[in-house]
């Protein structure tokens, strides 16, 4: 039978209820239990997929399709699972189901309400998180700050759980320890607070992780504890560190993962954490530094590519190297100063994205990359941008876009190709998850995976236009990646360059920071060349 573990945050939001809620899992894993995460967002939105990337950064995609929240990314990372759709729940999609059920009469004439049905709908989904993925422990972090209006259904729902499932229940609440230096101390009273409004919803916190950018002192924790109703050793330090990954060992050190095994009653093996410290140790550490030019639209928030930033960080680890990311704005590149302002990068990489803004920016970076042989890395789109490029400046299509076209007409790519795309999603097409490719012997791609037969997954509504396939190849533009039919080109490259390759999957989804995703990797590498 699985154990819940609810993790929810007070004071203020982006305290790190994400991280807390991965390390943990990353922590039981080592102690051998199998562990699922879940998200469940307080948002009106049915699902993050059609939110600009301002609004909550990357959608991060799973194995089975399902459009989520960035929050899942790192689940995956620290715990080395493979989320599903039962992993994100958003306010949108419990009140569209229930709203449809009312619909097609499954509610018998009731009058449809926040208690029983909202909450059901929710409890439903938390179950169903745990029976889906046969873990011995579910990590449900609950969104928002506790007080906010639109999260009540959802405390409401895991205190219900709580007295359903009675001691296989412990709640986790991550809370704000602000230090004032006018007074030189910590103060406990915004913790108090936030646990008191807690209390009021009918949840009494198990633990309570204390955000704070300096280490707390023995009597502050006893004040909280005493004031917050929890034995001292449940009230758990996590300060700020230099290296995300290290977040899992300082949170042992502090005794998180043995606290929520007795508390839960859950066997007392301690965890293996040498690989895990061997990873830090050696992030700590680096010895090498490379430039990589990001060129995208939404740069100024960089959480739009958390996945993407992530992962060319893993290919760091993996070479020794620290990367320095250089976030450049495509909308401000062209072909006249793409030297000038890409010139100092070691490597570039075009994410995904969606919209025409910025495209020719994206173009005149990897045309750059291209004539100066600086390793390239193109992402979905940034696959599509690596063809067009090709398109227009080799094989002499000067109209090459990635626009709808005529096959009879002049105009490239990227062909809509609805027998190909499973989900229908505002009024076009959408391929989502893993699909499978067959990279081509001996190119890039079969050397980086070291195999011909791989699986990535997708996000994307427009396809590599076949038409003018031979057209491309006989310019010397290589297919190296395609569906296993042939039907779909998945992938690029240009031979003869250091690195110069266009995915239209989404690898950085898969990268973990123990073991870099090996595009990523040989990117990475070939910077350093």
């Amino acid at each position: 039978m699985a154990k819940y573990v609810f993790v929810t945050g007070g004071v203020v939001s982006g305290l790190g209820k994400g991280i807390t809620a991965a390390s943990l899992g990353r922590l039981l894993k080592m102690r051998g239990l199998k562990v699922a995460s879940q998200k469940l967002d307080p948002y009106m939105n049915v699902d993050p997929g059609t939110m600009s990337p301002y609004q909550h950064g990357e959608v991060f995609v799973t194995e089975d399709g399902a459009e989520t929240d960035l929050d899942l990314g790192h689940y995956e990372r620290f715990i080395d699972e493979d989320l599903n759709r039962y992993s994100n729940l958003t306010s949108g999609k419990v009140y569209w189901n229930v709203l449809n059920r009312e619909r097609q009469g499954e509610y018998l004439g009731q009058t449809v309400q926040v208690i029983p049905h909202i909450t059901e709908e929710i409890k439903h989904f938390i179950y169903m998180g745990a029976r889906s993925s046969g873990a011995d422990v579910l990590i449900t972090e609950i969104g928002g700050t506790i007080g906010d209006i639109e999260g009540q259904p959802f405390i409401e729902a895991i205190r219900q759980i709580s007295l359903e499932k009675k001691r296989d229940v412990l709640f986790i609440h991550v809370t704000l320890v602000p230090y004032l230096s006018g007074s030189d101390e910590h103060k406990s009273k915004p913790t108090q607070h936030s646990v008191k409004e807690l209390q009021s919803m009918g949840i009494k916190p198990d633990i309570i992780v204390t955000r704070s950018d300096r280490p707390l002192s023995r009597g502050i924790k006893s004040k909280i504890a005493m004031f917050c109703n929890v034995p001292v050793d449940c009230v758990v330090e996590n300060t700020t560190l230099d290296t995300l990954y290290e977040a899992p060992l300082m949170l042992h050190a502090n005794g998180l993962d043995e606290v929520v095994c007795r508390e839960l009653g859950l066997p007392g093996a301690a965890p293996d954490i040498t690989p895990w410290l061997e990873m830090v140790d050696r992030i700590k550490n680096l010895s090498k530094t490379i430039k990589v030019a990001i060129v995208g639209k939404y740069v100024s928030l960089h959480d739009a590519y958390l996945s993407v930033r992530e992962s060319v960080y893993h290919g760091g680890y993996e070479n020794g190297c620290h990367v320095e990311i250089l976030w450049i704005d495509s909308e401000k590149v062209c072909q006249e100063n793409a030297k000038e302002i890409l010139g100092e990068a070691d490597g570039i990489i075009v994410p995904g994205g969606f919209g025409d803004r910025g495209i020719e920016g994206k173009i005149a970076a990897c045309q750059y990359a291209r004539e100066a042989n600086v390793p390239y890395l193109g992402l979905c789109l940034g696959m599509q941008v690596c063809v067009i490029e090709y398109a227009r400046h080799v094989c002499g299509l000067v109209n090459a876009n990635s626009r709808e076209f005529d096959p009879n007409g002049s105009e490239l790519v990227i062909d809509l190709m609805e027998e190909q795309l499973a989900v229908l999603r505002k009024g076009g097409t959408m391929r989502l998850g893993a699909y499978p490719c067959k990279a081509a012997a001996g190119s890039t791609l079969a050397r980086a995976y070291g195999k011909t037969e791989i699986s990535e997954r997708h996000r994307h509504r427009f396809e590599f236009n076949d038409h003018y396939r031979k057209q491309l190849e006989e310019g010397g533009l290589l297919v190296c990646g395609e569906s296993p039919g042939g039907e779909v080109v998945e992938a690029v490259e240009v031979p003869g360059n250091r690195f110069h390759v266009g995915v239209q999957f989404h690898p950085e989804f898969k990268s973990r920071p123990n073991r870099a995703h090996p595009l990523f990797r040989e990117f990475v590498k070939s910077c350093l060349e």
